[in-house]
């Protein structure tokens, strides 16, 4: 059992008082707000919101700003000075700040996929009560380009800093007005400052806590795209390519998922002791897609060919070059996430779209997976599956990835981080957080790790949400809490609601704790306890697995119109040609 692990039965041991501080009923402290946070004063603005359209702020950050508009705005919880601009050359901000009851908080979040948006989106922030209240100053940015589809204009036409913006500078040079301006609106800057983001937004929070760790005191991080390159590369066009014969058509299609799913279910999901829908922990799961081999006779709507069998062991395993070697994380997808597979496995074998090969793979690699190279015709089927292709294309990931576990200035300032990751997500694996968090602690060491990290797997949950597993969750309040009043987060309280009816709520416990069932209800999250399931299951060796290393990660300049980084490349496999 871990150092943590220990820790955590020790204060399970506190009895009745500690379950229900866990459920929220009661603060731990009597100097603490019911949530746990602490009880800062409510400040008022001490300028009028007009008039920060009018500010001179030069030096901010490394862009000249433009403010575009200042407006209050009477919608929601609370009434708020709504700011709008632009950090030059093209990062567009949105900054909303309570012009009552201002809490002194300050939170950003992140942005989606390839962004182009700023939308402000909480996620699973959305119920803190701060947030739902409107007293907190939130913000947003989209990164440095618009539309929220290709982005091809940005980053195609001999412009590099729209590339080094989407890769880190957006995030930051957000953060650093976002918070000059919090800090003149009120007369003082925020006491506390957060950031949380999902999928890219889970990447820009990486970047954060890696690249500038004194933006953000507290930083949830879900679901992270930190291995970007090779995720909208070799992941997303493998989810194609194994699953196309030779003649192009598919092989596993979406009308067989269903089945798939049930038999995986059949096999696993009473493992852990109770049979509702979920699986545990995948990787415990010992299903062999070759059970589902037709034989002579039988009705194939309850089989598969061997040709979809292949597809499924090759989906669920990942990418793989012709020796064997993994070119990604094993466990690309884990199994009990067939019903989402319907993002890259069509309908018909003839389909002619596909969400990884069109909107993930294909803008990626065609305009940011090499330095200083456009590939506008680029298909998946141009992608060699080689370790030569791997080193050759992820050498970006010196700017683009967010997998340095070196998180040392971070520990230092006092950060906190929460990971999370739902094991059905159909995007990224749950397996790519697991392999980085266990980098950290073997960076950081396991004890240090542990007393400012922490990793949660919620069975069942899709990307970002969403699957078969309770999904509902704040994950903004737990850091707060841990971050002002030092309450640690424990278990944390998940729920599926259907049609506005809560139908279940779930513990679910830091990694490697899992939640089982003791008896009773068991759509009731009083029903659980952690457990710790025995010696951790360790990621299996792929080709990449020095890129969880720290120390290359480079800053960039745009420069006649090319993208010039520092360092240029990676210190370990194939460096590509330049």
């Amino acid at each position: 059992m871990s150092l943590f692990a220990l820790r955590f039965h020790s204060w399970l041991r506190c009895g009745v008082v500690a379950a229900l501080v866990l459920a929220g009923a009661v603060p731990a402290r009597a100097d603490t707000a019911p949530t746990g946070l602490a009880p800062l004063p409510a400040l008022p603005p001490v300028m009028a919101c007009a008039d920060l359209a009018a500010l001179r702020l030069d030096g901010v950050t490394d862009g000249a700003v433009e403010i575009s508009a200042a407006t209050v705005v009477v919608a929601g919880a609370a009434p708020y000075c709504e700011v709008r601009g632009r950090i030059a050359p093209a990062i567009g901000f949105v900054l909303r700040l309570p012009t009552q009851g201002w809490t002194q908080r300050y939170v950003q979040t992140g942005c989606g996929g390839l962004c182009g948006s700023a939308r402000i989106d909480p996620g699973q922030g959305a119920d803190c009560v701060p947030v739902r209240d409107g007293t907190v100053a939130i913000a947003t940015t989209d990164m440095g380009h618009q539309g929220s589809g290709t982005p091809a204009g940005a980053w195609a036409a001999g412009q590099p800093q729209a590339q080094i913006d989407f890769a880190y500078r957006g995030v930051h040079a957000t953060a650093q007005l976002a918070q000059a301006l919090v800090a003149r609106f009120y007369g003082q800057p925020a006491r506390h400052r957060y950031f949380i983001g999902c999928s890219d937004g889970g990447r820009e929070a990486l970047m954060e806590a890696q690249r500038y760790p004194q933006d953000f005191d507290g930083i949830v991080a879900g679901a992270p795209a930190l291995n970007m390159v090779v995720q909208n590369s070799f992941h997303h066009a493998w989810n194609v390519r194994a699953n196309r014969d030779a003649s192009g058509r598919y092989r596993l299609l979406a009308g067989q998922l269903p089945m798939l799913h049930a038999a995986v279910l059949d096999a696993c999901d009473g493992l852990d002791g109770l049979v509702d829908g979920l699986i545990e922990d995948p990787r415990r799961c010992p299903f062999e897609p070759r059970r589902l081999l037709c034989r002579d006779g039988q009705d194939p709507a309850h089989c598969l060919s061997p040709e979809a069998v292949a597809a499924v062991q090759a989906l669920h395993d990942g990418a793989r070059d012709d020796q064997g070697h993994y070119l990604e994380v094993p466990g690309a997808h884990p199994l009990g996430s067939e019903r989402l597979w319907t993002l890259f496995v069509p309908p018909t074998p003839q389909a002619a779209f596909n969400f990884s090969e069109q909107i993930a793979a294909a803008p990626f690699v065609r305009y940011l997976a090499h330095f200083n190279q456009a590939l506008p015709a680029w298909t998946v089927d141009d992608l060699r599956f080689t370790a030569e292709a791997f080193w050759q294309t992820v050498q970006t990931s010196v700017y683009l990835s967010a997998m340095d576990p070196d998180l040392s200035r971070f520990q230092a300032r006092g950060g906190k981080l929460l990971l999370w990751h739902g094991w059905s997500d159909e995007h990224i694996a749950a397996t790519t957080t697991i392999a980085y968090a266990q980098a950290l602690r073997r960076q950081m060491g396991a004890a240090a790790a542990d007393a400012f990290t922490r990793l949660y797997l919620l069975p069942g949950v899709g990307h970002c949400g969403g699957g078969d597993g309770p999904d509902q969750v704040d994950l903004l309040t737990p850091v707060m809490a841990w971050v002002e009043t030092g309450q640690a987060p424990q278990a944390l309280m998940t729920a599926q609601v259907a049609s506005g009816v809560t139908t279940r709520t779930r513990p679910v416990y830091p990694y490697p704790l899992v939640a089982r069932f003791q008896g009773g209800d068991p759509t009731l999250a009083a029903n659980f306890a952690p457990v710790d399931p025995g010696p951790e299951e360790p990621t299996p060796d792929w080709l990449g697995a020095p890129l969880f290393a720290s120390g290359y990660q480079a800053q960039c300049q745009a420069r006649d119109g090319r993208l010039v980084c520092d360092p240029p490349g990676l210190p370990f496999g194939t460096p590509a040609p330049r």
